[in-house]
């Protein structure tokens, strides 16, 4: 006799129609009989849920959704039917609560935001308003566009992007559909992408309030801070109605420029009106923290985490000042938090690495390690690093840049000797240099700056590292030598606005370490300084940071030894055909012997000895990498040899790095 087949998606797909063509009874035995096979199946609970809702049996259907939310916590339309179940029960705040939650997981769900709005008037709370204006927007919006608001609110981003971009097809101009794709390339961190996408949106509708703010946002994250404070400040004046949703992007681009008093001023406003929101005492501590006051910072971090103790960023702040130690009562809370699964991963992750650097502290460094590896474990999975590629661009810089053809191209570009390139992977030491050569009088500290690394990005177009032979840098091989002129000038005149006065600047972006012969094509007199640090040293220092954005290779040992050999690699390469262009500074040079490593550095950028550069702790200005605290203070030789405590854990790296590079640098 044959089996009876199983039942499949297609048959609560089936039953789900039904239920939408008014046929109740039919849709109840069909969904009977798949769980009656299989009685585990989500999807199948959640619509027999519904069944029983639309039969009036609430206590019922909310049991049935307790369980299906149990299996799928961010399932939103099981939320709005818990709500549905709620208020016909006449349950009010529990319903609201659900309603909250389900919009929360998926901003799409318009019948969530139409139940929402009542209920906050009831409350007399302002949100009703917010709710109403939502309810409003997503009736505008056509059935395709709330569906990929509803897949990114799923995480599905490619079937997000595939639905918003068959929409544009057709509609080409459509401002909220540019929107939603601008967000979907936000989320995959192609930001070049989104902010061309947002200019062209401004561009159609220079008042459109929501692409301003989003594009402020882009910006920032792509650290365009004078861009996006120009922005900021004109919404921030313009819109005085809107306020509350101007004043956070505008106090952000005050710091990304420099504002630090007028960024205090801000969020000191924005947690006046905002007391319960532990992210603004986050930002206010982190400007505390670049201006030099370690103190304000913990203060403000401590504020954080006692409105959420499970707030991983305070804790992760706290522990990023490099100075500040947890007491026990922390670190108890801190593990308590990291084991709690109402911990999103984001908090998890800056948790785990909060809680290694507590433990090192200690010298407890078994217990560091293993939450160091934690962190790093749980972080991977979210990066997009890939060692073959990182080999590509080596090799194609290798194949590309030669002694030859740089040589036939001398004599080509900008011939200004005021930039001052440091380079090198992070944790190396280049804070430190930068510090010393921005403590001189002649000498302007800039930043990260990213116009070299976006210069490459315009050469290399829409291809990308990925293809086999990628348009950069063999396009350069191939432009008429006026544009290596064109593009220096370009440099310098983007440049300008990071410098004050003095000659000199410098630009302290590590990843120009790849384009260092494009640098020497448009900017033929500049200077490079290849801030080195001994291997172990420098890469177990990356393995317990927790970068804000980018340095994706640092997650694992093995990845992060093999980007410091290639990077050794690439650099041996840039010193045998450009001889005499770079400068290696040993950081070990530098803390054993301070007065004639700088004197090098000086000699090499043309500059006299200033005892300012001996001094540099006593320099104020703003720093923004995780050195900021340690280069306000003198030299130090303390955490020279961290790595060894965790010596036993590093085979992977000690094995990635290879007996070539470790030779240089003997472990024993």
């Amino acid at each position: 006799m044959p089996q009876e087949p199983l039942p499949t998606a297609a048959d609560v797909d089936q039953a789900q129609r039904l239920l939408t063509a008014g046929k109740l009874e039919d849709a109840q035995k069909l969904i009977e009989n798949v769980l009656g096979q299989t009685p585990d199946d989500p999807d199948a609970q959640y619509t027999f849920a519904v069944i029983q809702r639309l039969n009036s049996r609430h206590v019922e259907a909310l049991a049935i959704l307790a369980r299906v939310l149990e299996q799928q916590p961010k399932l939103a339309r099981a939320y709005q039917e818990r709500a549905l179940n709620e208020l016909s029960l006449n349950n009010p705040m529990p319903a609201g609560k659900a309603l909250e939650m389900a919009v929360a997981l998926d901003p799409a769900l318009l019948k969530s935001w139409q139940l929402l709005v009542p209920l906050y008037k009831a409350r007399g709370s302002n949100r009703a308003r917010e709710a109403q204006q939502q309810v409003d927007f997503l009736k505008t919006l056509p059935a395709e566009l709330l569906n990929a608001i509803s897949y990114m609110a799923a995480d599905r981003l490619l079937e997000a992007e595939r639905v918003c971009r068959s929409f544009l097809k057709q509609n080409k101009t459509h401002i909220e559909g540019m929107r939603l794709l601008a967000e979907i390339a936000t989320r995959n961190n192609i930001l070049d992408d989104a902010e061309f996408l947002l200019e062209s949106v401004i561009e159609f509708e220079p008042d459109h309030l929501d692409a301003n703010i989003q594009y402020i946002g882009v910006l920032l994250r792509r650290q365009r801070f004078h861009r996006a404070y120009d922005q900021a400040k004109k919404v921030f004046d313009n819109y005085p109605q809107a306020k509350d949703r101007t004043q956070p992007v505008y106090a952000s681009a005050c710091f990304g420029v420099g504002k630090n008093e007028d960024a205090i001023a801000q969020y000191l406003e924005l947690i006046k009106a905002n007391p319960g929101d532990p992210r603004l005492f986050i930002s206010l501590g982190h400007i505390h923290n670049t201006q030099g006051d370690p103190d304000k910072a913990a203060e403000a971090f401590k504020q954080a985490y006692e409105m959420n103790p499970n707030f991983g960023d305070a804790y992760w702040s706290l522990a990023n000042t490099k100075s500040y130690k947890f007491d026990d009562q922390q670190i108890s809370a801190m593990q308590n938090a990291e084991a709690s699964s109402a911990s999103p991963l984001i908090d998890q992750i800056q948790i785990n690495f909060a809680l290694g650097k507590a433990f090192e502290d200690r010298g407890d460094y078994s217990s560091a390690f293993h939450h160091y590896g934690k962190g790093n474990e749980l972080k991977k999975p979210t990066t997009h690093y890939a060692a073959r590629q990182l080999q590509r661009r080596i090799d194609s810089q290798i194949a590309v840049c030669t002694q030859d053809f740089l040589k036939s191209k001398q004599g080509l570009g900008n011939t200004s000797a005021d930039p001052i390139f440091i380079v090198g992977l992070p944790r190396s030491g280049s804070t430190l240099l930068e510090q010393i050569l921005a403590s001189h009088s002649q000498v302007d500290g800039t930043m990260e700056l990213h116009n070299i690394l976006d210069l490459a990005k315009r050469l290399r177009g829409r291809s990308d590292d990925n293809d086999e032979h990628p348009r950069y840098p063999k396009i350069i091989t191939e432009l008429d030598d006026s544009y290596f002129e064109r593009f220096g000038d370009q440099f310098m005149q983007d440049t300008q606005v990071y410098r004050e006065s003095a000659p000199f600047f410098t630009d302290k972006m590590p990843n120009n370490f790849f384009h260092i012969g494009l640098i020497k094509l448009i900017l033929p007199n500049a200077k490079v300084i290849d801030a080195r640090r001994h291997p172990m040293a420098c890469c177990f220092s990356g393995f317990k940071q927790l970068f804000g954005e980018g340095q994706e290779f640092s997650y694992g040992l093995a990845d992060i030894g093999n980007y410091y050999r290639q990077y050794v690699k690439l650099m041996d390469h840039w010193e045998q055909v450009l001889p005499g262009f770079v400068l290696r500074v040993q950081h070990e040079d530098v803390v054993e012997d301070l007065e004639t490593q700088v004197r090098r550095m000086l000699d090499f950028c043309g500059l006299p000895f200033e005892q300012a550069c001996l001094d540099f702790h006593k320099t104020e200005r703003s720093v923004r990498t995780p050195s900021a605290e340690q280069v306000r203070q003198p030299i130090y030789k303390t955490g020279m040899d961290q790595w060894r405590n965790f010596e036993e854990h590093l085979q992977p790296l000690i094995d990635a790095l290879g007996p070539e590079v470790l030779q240089r640098y003997p472990i024993d």
